[in-house]
């Protein structure tokens, strides 16, 4: 008897838990959220391009220093990148497409090896001229209004993003940044 009472014990409590009935009403909708109020606008943490112009010569000892902006927060672990307009060409419907590469490069001339670097703490970027020759012999071409992008990018960025460093196209796609984003400085 205590077997068939187990039993059907048993099947009364699997037969109570299987049931479902029709789903019930849904409840009172919630009240809406109070909308927050507008913030200060902050530094730009995401990283920036900038393009700076200038023209290395004597006076400036064939450097060009660029302050960062205050608008521009650059930590000591950021990336610096400093990329120097090479040439320009033409796209197949004659638009001017600019090629720039990455510092430093180095190009050969009649005088000897001339190399085009730089250095950057958080505050600020040095773009200079070296070379194993007078300096003063180089031509216009190679020191007068010469411009120069400058891409910050956030050391955390910098390692986790997919973007080849020295293709500037790369670096802007992966950061978002178009054109029409870039501040342009001319220095003096």
């Amino acid at each position: 008897m205590k077997n068939t009472a187990l039993f059907l014990g048993a099947f009364i409590a699997l037969f109570m838990i299987s049931c479902e009935g029709p789903a019930g009403p849904p409840g009172p909708p919630g009240f809406d959220g109070l909308d927050g109020l507008d913030g200060q606008d902050g530094v730009n943490i995401l990283g920036t391009i900038l393009e700076i112009e200038g023209d290395f010569n004597v006076g400036n000892d064939y450097a060009l220093f660029y302050e960062f902006p205050q608008t521009v927060e650059v930590f000591e672990s950021d990336v610096v990148l400093v990329y120097l307009l090479w040439d320009q060409t033409e796209d197949s419907n004659g638009e001017a497409v600019d090629i720039w590469r990455l510092l430093p490069q180095t190009r050969i001339l009649d005088q000897g090896l001339l190399q085009y670097n730089y250095d950057h703490t958080f505050l600020d970027v040095n773009i200079f001229l070296e070379s194993d020759f007078d300096l003063a012999t180089l031509l216009p071409g190679d020191t007068d209004n010469q411009v120069f992008r400058i891409a910050v990018l956030p050391a955390a960025f910098a390692q986790s993003a997919k973007m080849d460093t020295s293709n500037i196209s790369s670096v802007m796609s992966a950061m978002t940044i178009e054109e029409k984003d870039i501040r342009r400085v001319q220095l003096d």
